[in-house]
């Protein structure tokens, strides 16, 4: 953790220029506003990330389907709630649901039919991405929103795709660790290289 100054404004635009640094905010009990720049960094290595032959059967036998940005609101909304109590307040969603009507901030949903069953957010800069959160109502919904936004970011040609912290869920879709320094050198590398339209 950085600090917690609560000023400048929270702000898209602080938003922006945070995330260009590596460092991302979260909400404590309190309301007040947290900034992180962790070391070690935890990435999904894109050209290592794919679903198994097992998962993908079951994609291909399942009634799930995904999109991308038809439900930003109430994917964040999901993820704010789904899991009890979150580090995702009301400024929050509403800083980033500005930042996706910016087009930085983007969504992948999960369907079952007309219901939202699972999705993730998370944040664009250049060719770098950074994960969010995600949520699930029904066994692999977030897990087929998150296959689904590897491809899309593989065939975008990002080349970075952050996911913050290690845990055990992250670390069971294949993200690692490495040093802070190494991460920023990464960063810098993917924010000069835009990712396709």
């Amino acid at each position: 953790m950085l600090c917690t100054d609560n000023t400048p404004p929270f702000t898209p635009q602080l938003l922006l220029g945070t995330y260009a640094q590596g460092i991302f905010p979260m909400a404590d009990g309190d309301g007040t506003i947290q900034w992180y720049d962790p070391d070690p960094r935890a990435i999904f290595p894109l050209d290592a990330i794919a679903p198994n032959a097992r998962f993908r059967r079951f994609l291909r036998n399942s009634d799930l389907r995904c999109t991308l940005d038809l439900a930003f609101e109430e994917v964040i909304g999901h993820c704010a709630t789904v899991h009890g109590e979150s580090w995702i307040d009301q400024r929050i969603i509403a800083t980033y649901t500005a930042l996706h009507f910016m087009g930085h901030a983007q969504s992948v949903e999960t369907w079952q039919g007309e219901q939202l069953v699972g999705g993730l957010y998370g944040v664009s800069l250049g060719g770098a991405f950074f994960g969010e959160s995600m949520f699930s109502l029904v066994p692999n919904g977030s897990k087929a929103a998150f296959y689904h936004l590897v491809e899309h970011l593989k065939e975008r040609g990002f080349s970075l795709f952050d996911t913050q912290f290690l845990n055990a869920h992250t670390a069971s879709l294949g993200a690692i660790e490495v040093p802070r320094k190494e991460f920023s050198t990464m960063l810098a590398k993917a924010l000069r290289s835009p990712s396709r339209s």
